[in-house]
């Protein structure tokens, strides 16, 4: 017997991993105009956020074989999935998708899995940065200039937010080369090389690049030919002790399970909240437009509205039609409105300037 979901638009929306630190923002933010059904390894762990919503919890174990059935309206998936159990329970049950949980290489196989199962309702697979929110935002800057020849994203890590152990995991990456395009050629990069100074919210960021599905996915859905995201952290000291440890080849031989709690506590510090902050930078035929994503709420209140806005699209919730088969979030039908739809959660988009030292480590 075999995991098993059942397309009800009358049903409950399913946020699975839906009590941990972005689960329950998407809840929230899910829960005025639909039940929601809240799943995860310990359920006892969510009956307060599903007495606070108004919805029901239960147990799904992804690591477990006992399967799960249900009637949803969609699916948020908010854990990691490496099997790929929720994604196939929702492409056989021609219910509505969107994944948030993605590295590069799942975001991958996610595309094929799905495709080979011919869907009947939309994929989304939203694991750009901060739930998709970095793609989106890269789409609405590209819009006016006809194109996006180059995207660069950078990303300030606020070590003061709250954050669960899984949103730490590109920890366990940092030791493995991924592959970029750069000037339209495929090469391969090395996590936390590449560093440069960026302003950011006003304050100079040192950032080096790591590996995120959109520098995948905006070559091939917006014809980007250079596609960037770098990380830096509100720490100073931070930035530096990650790139003095990549130069000592840490990640690399530190890179098995034994080390692995080793290398998510080197920034896994959870606090009472901090603010997002994300740039984004689009060049096109010459012009550039830029970009300061800027959260109050935190990270993870980020990450959930990226999410949310991609379930309305998949439900078509959102004034368009919902989108055929598999989509990522920067084929978006109205990026000029990807602003005002951020904004209305509080999230705010302002239009900038100001440049990178070009220095690289």
């Amino acid at each position: 017997m075999t995991d098993a979901l059942q397309y009800d638009p009358s049903a409950p929306v399913l946020v699975t991993g839906g009590y941990g630190t972005v689960g329950a923002e998407i809840a929230r933010l899910i829960a005025p105009a639909s039940p929601v059904l809240l799943t995860g390894r310990s359920p006892e762990r969510g009956r307060a956020l599903a007495q606070e919503t108004g919805g029901e919890v239960r147990a799904w174990d992804l690591g477990s074989p006992q399967p799960f059935r249900a009637a949803v309206r969609a699916v948020v998936n908010a854990v990691n999935d490496p099997d790929d159990r929720v994604l196939r329970a929702a492409v056989r049950g021609g219910v509505p998708y969107v994944d948030i949980t993605r590295w590069t290489a799942r975001v991958q196989r996610a595309v094929t899995v799905a495709t080979l199962l011919r869907p009947t309702a939309p994929v989304l697979l939203s694991s750009a940065w901060m739930g998709g929110v970095s793609s989106l935002v890269a789409a609405s800057l590209a819009a006016p200039l006809g194109g996006a020849e180059r995207v660069e994203i950078a990303v300030r890590w606020d070590m003061a937010d709250r954050s669960g152990a899984d949103s730490v995991e590109f920890m366990d990456r940092l030791g493995l080369d991924f592959e970029v395009v750069d000037d339209g050629r495929r090469r391969l990069a090395a996590p936390l090389t590449d560093a440069r100074t960026v302003p950011i919210g006003g304050a100079p960021v040192r950032v080096a690049r790591i590996d995120t599905p959109e520098q995948f996915t905006l070559p091939l859905t917006l014809g980007t030919a250079t596609a960037v995201t770098r990380i830096g952290f509100s720490s100073a000291a931070a930035t530096r002790a990650l790139l003095a440890l990549r130069g000592t080849g840490f990640f690399r031989w530190g890179g098995g399970e034994r080390w692995a709690p080793a290398r998510r506590a080197l920034l896994h510090s959870p606090g009472d909240g901090g603010t997002a902050r994300v740039r984004v930078d689009v060049s096109h035929g010459g012009r550039t437009r830029t970009a300061t994503v800027t959260d109050p709420r935190g990270q993870g209140h980020l990450t959930a509205v990226g999410a949310f806005l991609g379930l309305r699209r998949v439900l078509g919730d959102d004034g368009h039609p919902a989108p055929d088969g598999v989509v990522f979030p920067e084929q978006h039908p109205d990026p000029l409105r990807v602003g005002a739809l951020l904004e209305a959660h509080g999230v705010r988009v302002e239009p900038g300037s100001g440049s990178c030292d070009g220095a690289a480590a």
